[in-house]
C-alpha cells in the first residue's frame, strides 16, 4: 500500500493518485482556507490601491521587535510539504523558528531562522540540496515532510532591536492520513566554544525514544589558524557510553569531501550536493575564516530504539604530524525523526550568544 501524499520519496510518486486534499498558507491566505486567498483591500498607500482585491494586495508581513507571530496554525491529520520565507540577512540570527506538533507545549523544533535552512553566521549564500535549498537573493526553501496527527503551529519570532519589514512566507501541505509508523520532525540548535581541554561540540544529546537523525548543519568558526577539520564526528546510539558505534574518520570525511576541501592550490572548494556539501568557506584576508556544511542522511539514516547522543571534536595539527586541540566557536541544527513525546531541549541561547559577528 503506497504512503500518503508527501511521505513519498522519488519521481515515481508522482503518479500516484491519492485522496489528499492541498492547501498553503501565506500572508495572503493566513490560515489557508480553500478559496480563502487574495481577499484583502489595499489601503489608500498600498502599491495595488488601483487595482483592488484580488491582485498583490498583502503580500508580507512586519514583524515587530519582540513579537512573535503564528505563521501557521492548522487542524490535521496533514503534512508540510514545503516551507519558503525570506526576509533581510540581519533575522537569520535573530529570529527562532518553532514548531509544535500535535498541541505538545514544548516545540519540537527551535532554530535560529537560517539555520534552519543552512545558512549560519548570518550570512547568505546559495545551497542546493534535496531537502533544503536557497536561491538567489536570500529564498529559503526546506522540504523536509512533516507529518502531524491533530495539529501543527508554526511560529517565528523576532528578537532583534528592530523590526523586520518584507518577511515572506509560505506553507505548502496537504491534508491527509498519516500512517502510525511516521514520526514527528525535530530540530535543535547548539553553539559552544571547544578548548584545548576538551576540544568537542556536541550537536545532539538527551534525545529518548525510537527514531532515526535524518540531517546534520554546522556553521564553523575559526578560532584557530591553519586547517580545522581533523576531528571525528561520533553517534553514540542505545546506550553505547565511552565509545560510539557510529564513527567517522574525519570532519570532511562526514561531509562527503576528503583531503581539506583543497584543490591542487591548497584553497578550500565550496560545493553542493543533494545530500551533502560545503556552501559556504569565507577564507579573505582581514577575515575570520567561517565554514557552512550539511550532510542530510536521506539515503543512510541513523536509527536509534532508546537514545541518541552526537558530536563533533575539534581538531588541527601541531608541528610534527600531532593532532592539535582547537578552540573554535561551533553552531550546528541536528535533524530527526522520533515519536512523541519528546525530552525537552535545552535553553536556547539569547540574541547575544547566537550572532556570530
Amino acid at each position: 500500500m503506497p504512503l500518503p501524499d508527501g511521505l513519498t520519496f522519488g519521481l515515481g510518486a508522482l503518479a500516484l493518485i491519492t485522496d489528499a486534499e492541498t492547501r498553503s498558507i501565506s500572508a495572503e491566505n493566513p490560515d489557508g482556507a480553500r478559496g480563502g486567498g487574495a481577499k484583502a483591500v489595499p489601503e489608500a498607500a498600498n502599491p495595488g490601491r488601483e487595482l483592488g482585491p484580488g491582485w498583490k494586495i498583502r503580500p508580507c508581513i512586519t514583524l515587530k521587535a519582540g513579537e512573535t507571530a503564528t505563521l501557521a496554525d492548522i487542524a490535521g491529520p496533514g503534512v508540510i510539504r514545503h516551507l519558503w520565507i525570506t526576509v533581510r540577512p540581519e533575522a537569520l540570527r535573530s529570529c527562532v523558528l518553532r514548531f509544535y506538533w500535535d498541541g505538545d507545549a514544548a516545540p519540537s523544533i527551535e532554530v535560529p531562522l537560517g539555520d534552519f535552512f543552512a545558512l549560519g553566521h548570518g550570512l547568505r549564500t546559495t545551497v542546493v540540496s534535496l531537502p533544503v535549498a536557497v536561491c538567489p537573493s536570500g529564498g529559503m526553501n526546506a522540504y523536509w515532510p512533516m507529518p502531524f496527527r491533530k495539529h501543527a503551529r508554526i511560529t517565528v519570532t523576532n528578537d532583534y532591536h528592530e523590526d523586520h519589514g518584507g518577511f515572506f512566507y509560505q506553507v505548502d501541505y496537504a491534508l491527509t492520513a498519516v500512517p502510525k509508523e511516521a514520526g514527528y520532525l525535530h530540530a535543535q540548535w547548539r553553539r559552544s566554544q571547544t578548548s584545548r581541554a576538551q576540544p568537542e561540540h556536541v550537536i545532539l544529546d538527551g534525545v529518548r525514544g525510537r527514531g532515526h537523525y535524518v540531517g546534520t548543519y554546522i556553521a564553523w568558526t575559526q578560532l584557530s589558524g591553519g586547517w580545522w577539520g581533523e576531528g571525528e564526528v561520533k553517534f553514540f546510539i542505545d546506550g553505547d557510553s565511552a565509545h560510539p558505534t557510529y564513527c567517522g574518520t574525519g570532519t570532511e570525511d562526514y561531509f562527503g569531501g576528503a583531503w581539506c576541501f583543497y584543490d591542487e592550490g591548497g584553497v578550500e572548494q565550496p560545493f553542493n550536493t543533494p545530500f551533502l556539501g560545503l556552501p559556504l568557506s569565507v577564507q579573505k584576508p582581514g577575515q575570520v575564516p567561517r565554514h557552512g556544511l550539511f550532510r542530510w542522511h536521506i539515503m543512510d539514516p541513523i536509527h536509534f530504539k532508546k537514545d541518541l547522543r552526537v558530536t563533533i571534536q575539534a581538531l588541527g595539527w601541531w608541528p610534527g604530524g600531532k593532532y592539535q586541540p582547537l578552540t573554535d566557536d561551533i553552531a550546528s541544527t541536528a535533524f530527526w525523526y522520533q515519536r512523541l513525546p519528546h525530552v525537552p531541549f535545552p535553553a536556547l541561547p539569547g540574541i547575544n550568544e547566537r550572532f556570530a559577528r
